[in-house]
């Protein structure tokens, strides 16, 4: 009967998957990419070369109460975020062997699917993410305000003040090798909750490009822990 289950999941998924438009992969490898998402482990390392043999886009993700998890991207879409150059900007939605969605936007995670204890439903913001602009650049601004929706509840239109700090230099390692990055710290308050939360990033120290991440989605949601073992292609960052 599980096995039943699990393969009524595997087709809805896909057919699903199969009618959006804009995908980054063909059709097969979108199956492929399911299949592996439903049918593969979690609490499992994978060897860097299997990851590097694998043709998705992959990352491990955990949180402290779980183990990690080995998750794929099954759908790359178009974002409507306020960017200077909109047309770089996709949302990336990362699939787990539980059924499980995180969707990413720059290395920040903009909503939550099918987690245990709460999801973030909905990010937006008139302004751009400074993570979308670069840390890096001197231009961007430090200080940001975007709104969320979330879960359980009926939690609408709360704000979220953010300000970045850069820490200096850190190692970080992904693929079992130690990577140079830059670390910075974003301070959330959320000013109607009276809460306060940090996130965390490890950036290329020239691209720019979020390697590994520590956030917390939404106030009172656990904290999620993510390693881009293999990113994205079809954008820089």
């Amino acid at each position: 009967m599980k096995n039943k289950l699990i393969s009524l999941k595997a087709a809805a998924l896909i057919g699903a998957v199969s009618l959006l438009s804009g995908c980054s992969q063909k059709f097969e490898d979108v199956q492929d990419t399911m299949s592996l998402a439903l049918f593969g482990h979690d609490d499992v390392v994978l060897s860097p070369e299997k990851i590097e043999d694998l043709p998705y886009a992959s990352l491990y993700a955990k949180t402290d109460t779980s183990g990690q998890s080995f998750m794929v991207l099954g759908y790359a879409s178009p974002s409507v975020s306020n960017l200077p150059r909109p047309e770089q900007s996709v949302q990336l939605k990362w699939l787990s062997a539980n059924n499980e969605m995180l969707v990413t936007e720059f290395g920040r995670i903009v909503k939550t699917v099918n987690l245990i204890g709460g999801n973030l439903t909905a990010s937006y913001s008139l302004d751009a993410d400074p993570l979308a602009l670069g840390l890096l650049n001197n231009a961007t601004p430090y200080a940001w305000r975007r709104k969320v929706d979330f879960q359980p509840g009926y939690h609408s239109g709360y704000t979220l003040e953010s300000r970045f700090e850069l820490q200096g230099e850190n190692t970080v390692m992904v693929n079992e090798k130690p990577v140079s990055t830059l670390h910075f710290i974003e301070y959330v308050h959320a000013p109607e909750l009276n809460q306060r939360f940090e996130n965390e990033y490890w950036l290329h120290p020239v691209s720019g490009d979020v390697i590994a991440s520590k956030q917390t989605p939404a106030p009172g949601m656990a904290s999620i822990e993510l390693t881009i073992l293999k990113p994205f292609a079809g954008v820089k960052r």
